[in-house]
């Protein structure tokens, strides 16, 4: 897409920090491109980033306002498009992960044509997909599934392609959803690809490749939640994955955004992901289990890691505080 940077990171008006994970992640894994945050009264997010106006942003090189709030249900709120209109007058593109494009945007878009600005919609591909076929290709791919949403599938994958580099391996991230593609510079949005079409997105998206070379996959959804659970499914038979790994946060009291639906079993979401993974590929199996483990102490995070290792004979992390070498280890 060419999205110029450095940055600056819109949070809008967050209510939590999960809310702005879009922003956070870019920040985390390209703090080089990342110049300073905007946050309107009310946010509840922050990125450690210097807080600046759009005046000061421009006058420090800016190129793109990234919209790094995901809120539910991917809208363009009416109290950011003033503040999004000045950007691009002050010489900034703007690029967005929300399911409402900025191109649909009618002063958005008039100005951006008048100023020469661009304007990106990064989850909304910008190409056609083949329904999928389910034919093994050659190459090897790993794909992170969760128990819920907004678990820790993108930072376990970007943290097992950065293990696997560190080791010359063959390895390449494969981005699925808008923060990803933010990171990575290229990939698929998956859940703005029409039902029929998602195996196949991801199909193309980790094409044959060399026998020893190793997809990335970041998850998206669970298939425990009610809401995204099917975009779940076309990337687990799309990524045809040899090795999967669970991630899970231990203390969370219910599934995101919807309290009356408790997280599954982490055996039971196991056992289910599997059993969809053996449809396109009867060689699949869990390498791994990254934790959570944020909010606990380290007492508490050495006993949780121990149980579930114990329980599942998997080597268990957890990405931030252990790393991930000794899932990559597992993968023979």
């Amino acid at each position: 897409m060419g999205i110029a940077h450095p940055y600056l990171m819109f949070l809008g008006d967050a209510p939590d920090q999960l809310a702005a994970k879009t922003a956070a992640g870019v920040a985390y894994w390209r703090p080089e491109w990342c110049l300073g945050q905007l946050r309107l009264p009310g946010c509840q997010a922050d990125l450690g980033l210097p807080d600046m106006t759009l005046e000061e942003a421009a006058e420090a090189g800016v190129k793109t306002l990234i919209v790094g709030v995901a809120n539910r249900g991917g809208r363009i709120s009416e109290s950011w498009i003033a503040l999004l209109e000045q950007a691009l007058t002050l010489g900034m593109d703007i690029a967005s992960g929300l399911h409402r494009k900025v191109v649909e945007v009618p002063v958005l878009a008039e100005t951006a044509a008048r100023e020469g600005r661009q304007l990106f919609d990064v989850r909304h591909p910008t190409r056609e997909f083949d329904v999928a076929n389910g034919r093994k290709r050659q190459g090897q791919r790993l794909l992170a599934v969760g128990t819920d949403c907004s678990i820790g599938k993108m930072y376990t994958t970007l943290a097992l392609e950065r293990e696997m580099r560190a080791r010359s391996m063959k390895a390449d991230f494969r981005a699925t959803g808008q923060t990803g593609i933010f990171i990575a510079g290229d990939g698929v949005s998956v859940d703005a690809v029409v039902a029929d079409f998602i195996s196949g997105a991801v199909e193309w998206l980790t094409p044959e490749n060399d026998a020893d070379h190793w997809d990335v996959v970041e998850g998206q959804g669970s298939l425990f939640h009610a809401s995204f659970a099917g975009v779940t499914t076309g990337l687990i038979h799309g990524s045809q994955p040899d090795a999967l790994v669970l991630c899970h946060e231990p203390d969370r009291p219910h599934m995101r955004g919807l309290p009356d639906f408790p997280l599954p079993d982490p055996g039971l979401c196991m056992e289910r992901n599997l059993e969809c993974a053996l449809l396109t590929n009867p060689a699949a199996k869990f390498v791994g289990i990254a934790l959570n483990t944020s909010a606990l102490d380290q007492a508490a995070t050495d006993r949780v890691v121990k149980e579930m290792a114990d329980r599942f004979s998997l080597p268990t992390v957890d990405p931030v505080k252990h790393g991930v070498g000794a899932i990559v280890d597992n993968l023979g």
